[in-house]
Order: C-alpha cells, then structure tokens, then sequence
C-alpha cells in the first residue's frame, strides 16, 4: 500500500532561512543553483494541502514553519509592479530573466490559496497585500498556461474569499476573461483528432483542462464542460501506456499530431493530471477520474515504464525524473513537490495505492547509478 504518513524530511533539508533552494545533488541541497519563485509558490501550496490533512500537530506545526519561510519568498520576490521575480542567486541577488506568466500565476495561486485557507489573520494579511499588488498585472496575462492559474485563482477568490480590498466584480470580470481566452485556444486548435488548446502537447498540460473545470464547478456552462471534459480525455489517452500505466509526454521533442516522445518523463507533468482528474471528479463525480488519480499516485510508487519508484517513502524526497536508463537520482524542490501534491490531492479523494513489493529502494538505487 501507500504509505500512511507522509514525510516533509527532504522538503525541510532543502530549505534554509531565505526559502526552498531549487536543485541537489543527489539527496544534498545545491547552493550553488538558488532558489526560484515557481518552487516557493508551489511549496505553499503543498503546505497548505498537508496542513488540511494532516493529524500529527508536531507535523503541523513543522509545516507552519515552513510555510511562513515560504510566504516570506514569496513576499520579498514580488516586484514593485505587483509582478514576481522568478530566478535569485544563493546570496538574493536577482538573475536576469525575462518575465515569466506561468511564474506569476503560480504565484498569483499560492496568495489566494494562503488567503482563504489560512485562518490566522496577520498571516492572512501578508497573503492580501500580495493579491491586491498582483491584481492590476494579472489583466496582463498572455501566457496560456499562465490564464489557467490566473482563471482558477480568480474561481478561488470568488467562491472562497473574504474582502480583501478588491472589487469583486473586478475578479469576475477578469475570470470571465480567462475563460474567454482558454476556451478559445481550445476551439481554435481542436478538431476530430486533435482535442487540445494548441498544436503540441508540451509541459505541465494538466493544468489547462484543470483551470476549466475549475470554473464549471463555480459557473456550470455545457461549452466550458465539453472543451474540459474532451481535452482531458485527450491528456489522459496521450500519457497512458500499456495496461494503463502513466506515461508522461517526454521532454526530448514533446507530442505532436505526428510524433511523441516518451522520454524524459518529469514529475510535474503526473502531478498536474492528477490535479486536473481531481477537479474533474468532485465536478462530476466519475469514479473513472479517481482511477487516473489512483494511476498518477502509482507512477510515483513505480507503476511506471521504468518499473522503479521515484518517491523515497523514507523522507518524502523525489527523483527528478525518469529516462531510459532509470530515475534521475537528484532529488530538487519540482519533483518532490510534485510528489507530495499528487499524495495529496490522491488523500483528498481517498485514493489508496497498491504497489509491487518487488519494486523497492534498492531498484531504486540500482537504477539511479546507470544514469
């Protein structure tokens, strides 16, 4: 079975005081490497979900703590025009970078979440101050999988928030224009045998269908479910293999109308169709969507082409990703936020996982050496 209980081990050995460091070597935090904004956001938002449901205070209360390493990264990375830097050096200095959209509404969703998840109001606060900041820039998004988070932020604050010193009716008007937006993509690139936003499926994709389905529960619209429901379909048929193992679009050459490349496999892409089956379940209540689930957590255990387990159930800690000759044995902030998220969204649901015994640690390590 899946384990019980999750372990943060690895998740607090790679942050210090600044934040969540981005790479390591093998189990070691790379200082070398920095931080990034993209692991801080998703960091809270891993928190968040844990701290919803975990029984253990002593884990809570680790979680509290680093949470509020998180949220202050995530505050001190925010620039003047409510934007976010994304990439700093290991002393906090800025890299150069060009703007990231999918940085920002990562962002844009871990404050809305701190928001209307957290019940202490002078962390709350900290949280508001972010959103009313970030609220003129996110009018800016271009970016489709930037739209996705901003549309499933603004659902978020509509159905889920309290005042924080922002019109309502703003909110709205802009989730009305993701939706205008992404429903578009779809209809624009979509035909008989290509159900998908744009000509190529490339990385973390589950968030696009997610983002719509996140917008039926809160408004239900038959054209806004049959675009989410076609397009994760889509997903789900292009990332399974034999028997139904998940098989993630590799990152050599991605998936086109002609070509797919199955390797690399990453981490982020299992965790975000899970995220999309899950929204697509409590929207419907298909039991087929909590078996995709079910499948995304397995991939993790070793369901998996490779057959060798990527999530070390030991500390909590993730390889960063699966090729031809095994797992990648570095273990960085993406990939074990990855698997903490898909544990939790699969807890959520109450989704259990049964795994081969014969794929173990040892497998493991055995194949991280001939890569």
């Amino acid at each position: 079975m899946a384990p019980s209980v999750i372990k943060f081990d690895h998740l607090e050995r790679m942050t210090d005081d600044t934040g969540l460091l981005e790479h390591s070597l093998g189990r070691i935090p790379r200082r070398r490497e920095g931080y990034s904004t993209d692991d801080n956001a998703r960091a809270i938002w891993a928190c968040l979900e844990w701290m919803a449901l975990c029984e253990d205070k002593g884990e809570k209360r680790r979680l509290y703590r680093l949470l509020d390493r998180y949220l202050a990264f995530l505050l001190w990375a925010q620039n003047d025009d409510g934007t976010f830097h994304n990439n700093f050096f290991f002393d906090r200095t800025k890299e150069e970078e060009t703007p990231s959209d999918d940085c920002f509404g990562r962002s844009f969703w871990a404050a809305a979440l701190a928001y209307v998840r957290l019940s202490d109001p002078a962390r709350r606060e900290a949280a508001a101050d972010m959103l009313r900041r970030a609220m003129p820039a996110a009018w800016e998004l271009r970016s489709l999988r930037g739209v996705a988070w901003g549309l499933a932020t603004c659902g978020v604050l509509l159905t889920e928030g309290r005042p924080f010193g922002i019109d309502e009716e703003e909110v709205a008007a802009l989730a009305a224009r993701f939706e205008e937006r992404l429903l578009a993509a779809y209809w624009e690139h979509a035909d008989d045998d290509w159900h998908w936003y744009e000509p190529e499926l490339t990385y973390a994709n589950g968030v696009l269908p997610w983002a719509l389905w996140t917008a039926y529960r809160r408004a239900p619209r038959n054209e806004m479910k049959e675009a989410a429901e076609k397009s994760l379909a889509f997903l789900i048929e292009k990332m399974s293999g034999p028997g139904g193992v998940i098989r993630p679009i590799g990152n050599h050459g991605w998936c086109t109308r002609r070509y797919r490349a199955d390797w690399d496999q990453q981490p982020l892409d299992v965790m975000k169709l899970a995220l999309a089956a899950r929204e697509a379940y409590w929207a419907t209540g298909d039991e087929r969507y909590r078996g995709v689930v079910r499948r995304c957590l397995a991939w993790f255990y070793g369901q998996n082409d490779g057959r060798a387990p990527l999530a070390d159930i030991s500390d909590g800690s993730c390889c960063d990703g699966l090729g031809p000759n095994g797992p990648n044995p570095n273990r960085g902030a993406e990939s074990t936020l990855s698997y903490l998220l898909t544990a939790a969204i699969a807890q959520s649901i109450s989704v259990e996982v049964v795994v081969d015994e014969s794929i173990n640690s040892e497998t493991v390590r055995m194949a991280s050496t001939r890569v």
